[in-house]
């Protein structure tokens, strides 16, 4: 009998940001409360959640007392330091494990795993000094791209290298990161499926969207996406594979590209979605409240979409353009509550639902 946290129960999550935010309000709906863990004074979460802790991840003290005060833990983003982990595992279950996090947190390990489980990837070879960057540029090919193996997103830790000359200062914008090239995709689209298991070993899985990237940020994702049944079916098929691998709790974004050949994983993240917002609109059971179930040790919900929606990110000086939203119909506003809008920075997101 697998053991629920009980409605007034406390779910600890670890990261501020507006991840946090949206998965405080969702537990609020089914009468959890959250405690946050940030070392920023003031995260987005901290305005909707009951409690915050703010304090450094190598504050022992800290982590103690933040573990003993919750009945489980999760985490908004997967860079979280493994003695901060070996800290909280002790004292209370942390939901999505360990392996997950070890497996994303470096992109050389997630190709390795993905490609062990008879997944397509990119081609990618480890680089870790100039001399390897040039031999796997002669096995590869340029184009190609040359990420941190740690730590990058939205863009950040990447050089994108066109010709092999370009490989030597390539190199030295990873600043003595670890590093990987991977080779370019030709793809007809982008799509991510949104994906979840239960403490009991049930999945559940959204949609896939088809996701537009600008200058590195997801710009929008649109449901449906352009794939046939059949792609759609391998996509989630493909998803729920990667989740009984791992023994997963909780959900997952995987991120696809279609081809010509087939699907190949472009990269996996351990923890809700950028390109799963648009389930707060498409879906009874948004990706939110189905991470919350899940890590809590409750019945997984219905993930069926209800509506067509698209999805746009509200990115630096788009939050100029709320007044203009907040009056269209059939759109729903979710801000973060961040304070400086600068370039490139997530400040918000609108779900519009498409009729006709």
């Amino acid at each position: 009998m697998i053991e629920m946290v009980p409605v007034g129960g406390v779910i600890g999550i670890l990261g501020g940001g507006q991840l946090g935010r949206m998965l405080s309000v969702a537990a609020s709906r089914l009468g959890l409360r959250c405690h946050i863990y940030d070392p920023s004074p003031n995260p987005p979460a901290g305005q909707v959640a009951d409690i915050v802790t703010t304090a450094a991840w190598d504050d022992a003290a800290a982590l103690r007392a933040f573990a003993e005060s919750v009945d489980v833990i999760t985490y908004e983003f997967e860079n979280i330091p493994t003695a901060a982990l070996d800290i909280l595992e002790a004292l209370r279950p942390v939901r999505p494990g360990r392996q997950a996090l070890a497996v994303s947190q470096d992109r050389l390990t997630e190709k390795d795993f993905l490609r062990d489980l008879g997944l397509v990837t990119a081609p990618y070879r480890d680089v870790p000094d100039e001399a390897a960057l040039q031999a796997a540029l002669s096995e590869i090919g340029a184009p190609a791209i040359l990420k941190t193996r740690r730590l990058g997103y939205d863009g950040k830790g990447q050089a994108r290298i066109m010709a092999p000359e370009q490989g030597a200062e390539a190199f030295a914008d990873m600043a003595g990161q670890d590093a990987i090239l991977e080779g370019f995709v030709e793809f007809s689209c982008e799509i991510s499926v949104i994906a979840a298991r239960g403490v009991s070993g049930e999945v559940a899985c959204y949609d896939p969207g088809e996701n537009i990237h600008e200058d590195g940020i997801l710009r929008r994702t649109t449901l449906p996406a352009s794939v046939t049944p059949m792609q759609q079916m391998d996509a989630v098929l493909l998803a729920g594979k990667i989740l009984n691998a791992l023994e997963y709790v909780g959900v997952m974004g995987v991120e696809l590209f279609v081809t010509k050949r087939g699907l190949v994983v472009n990269e996996i993240a351990p923890r809700v979605h950028n390109s799963g917002h648009w389930t707060q609109a498409g879906c009874a059971v948004d990706q939110f409240e189905q991470h919350i179930r899940a890590v809590a040790g409750w019945p997984l919900g219905n993930g069926a979409r209800h509506a067509d929606v698209v999805m746009e990110n509200l990115i630096g000086a788009d939050m100029a353009r709320v007044p203009e939203l907040a009056r269209e119909a059939d759109v729903q506003l979710h801000l973060y509550g961040k304070g400086e809008a600068r370039a490139g920075r997530k400040m918000g997101h609108v779900n519009r639902i498409m009729r006709g």
